[in-house]
C-alpha cells in the first residue's frame, strides 16, 4: 500500500483559476520527495489537503488507505507536520508544549525527544514569544519526530533560516526518521537543499505536474538545448517536439528542457527541425527549475 495517494486533484480558491488542476502522485513507504514549483504552483495547497486542513474539490487522497477528512485522528496521529507559517502558542513554554505533545500522541518516545533537545540547545523553560525564529522552527521540527511518525509533511519549513541552521534542520529530520523507515514529503525553494535529500522529486507547474522522477534519472537523462534564434526554429515547434517539457526565450538563445540525454535531444532537433547547431548539455536541478518556471509548457 502505497503511504500517500493523490488522485486527480482540483482545488481553486477562485472560479476559473485553478491552484491545483489534476495532480495525481503517489508515493511509496520509505521514500524522500522533493516537492519543487514556483510561487503559486500549488505545493502548500496539496500538503494542507493531505494534513486535511483544506478538502480537494474534485479527486481524492489518501494516507495510509484512509481519508485524512473524514477520519482525521486517525491520520494525524501518524503523522508529523511543519510548514513555514506554523505557529506555536506564544504565551506557552517549551516544556508546556512538549507535555501536550506526550498527551496527544502514544507513540511519543522521550529519548528522542531530549536528543533533540540537547542537539538544538533548546530552552525549555522559555516561551515561545522569546525564541528566536529558528529556534521555533526546532521545537515544532521536534513536536513533529519525536512520536516517530510514518510520515513527515515539511512544507518550506526551513525558509529564512541561515544556511547551517537551514542544513541542521532538515538533515536531522532525514536522519532521524530515515532510520525508521519513515516516508518524508517536503517542499522547498532550495534546490541544493533538494538534491542533498531526496530520492525523488515532483515539479509542480500551474497547478500540474510537470515532472515526477527520480533525481538520478534527472541528472543523467534530461538536458537543456541551446537553440540559436536563426532558421525555422521557434518556441512553437520546439515544444510540439516529443519529449519537450518547457522554452524560455532569451536573448542569447531559446532555451529548451527536453526529457532526453544531450545526444538524443540534439538527434532529434536535426531530424525533426533541421536544427544542426544547438548546443546541447545535462542540467543542474537548480537550472531546470530556473529554466522551467520562467518556460511555458
Amino acid at each position: 500500500m502505497n503511504i500517500i495517494d493523490f488522485e486527480n486533484i482540483h482545488r481553486a480558491y477562485h472560479r476559473g483559476a485553478d491552484v491545483l488542476n489534476g495532480v495525481t502522485i503517489s508515493i511509496e513507504a520509505g521514500r524522500v520527495v522533493g516537492l519543487v514549483g514556483k510561487n503559486g504552483a500549488g505545493k502548500t495547497t496539496l500538503l494542507r489537503i493531505a494534513m486535511g486542513m483544506l478538502e480537494a474539490q474534485q479527486g481524492a487522497v489518501r494516507l495510509f488507505g484512509l481519508d485524512p477528512r473524514r477520519e482525521p485522528l486517525e491520520v494525524k496521529r501518524r503523522v508529523g507536520f511543519v510548514s513555514e507559517d506554523q505557529i506555536l502558542p506564544p504565551f506557552m513554554k517549551v516544556e508546556q508544549i512538549l507535555d501536550l505533545h506526550r498527551g496527544l500522541f502514544p507513540t511519543w518516545d522521550e529519548s528522542v525527544a531530549q536528543d533533540l533537545i540537547v542537539r538544538f540547545g533548546i530552552p525549555v523553560r522559555t516561551k515561545v514569544k522569546a525564541l528566536s525564529k529558528g529556534q521555533a522552527r526546532q521545537v515544532a521540527l521536534l513536536c513533529a519526530v519525536a512520536h516517530k511518525p510514518e510520515l513527515l509533511l515539511l512544507d518550506e519549513p526551513a525558509a529564512g533560516l541561515d544556511p547551517a541552521a537551514r542544513r541542521e534542520f532538515l538533515e536531522t529530520s532525514i536522519q532521524l526518521l530515515n532510520q525508521l523507515g519513515t516516508t518524508i514529503l517536503f517542499s522547498s525553494h532550495y534546490m541544493s537543499d533538494v538534491e542533498r535529500l531526496a530520492d525523488r522529486i515532483v515539479m509542480l507547474h500551474e497547478g500540474r505536474v510537470l515532472i515526477d522522477s527520480e533525481l538520478d534519472e534527472i541528472q543523467e537523462h534530461y538536458c537543456l538545448a541551446l537553440v540559436p534564434h536563426n532558421g525555422d526554429a521557434s518556441r512553437a515547434k520546439l515544444v510540439s517536439l516529443d519529449g519537450c517539457l518547457g522554452v524560455r526565450e532569451r536573448s542569447d538563445a531559446l532555451h529548451a528542457v527536453f526529457n532526453l540525454e544531450p545526444e538524443s535531444t540534439a538527434r532529434l532537433l536535426e531530424a525533426e527541425l533541421g536544427i544542426t547547431d544547438s548546443l546541447c548539455n545535462r542540467i543542474a536541478l537548480e537550472d531546470m527549475f530556473v529554466e522551467l518556471a520562467g518556460g511555458q509548457q
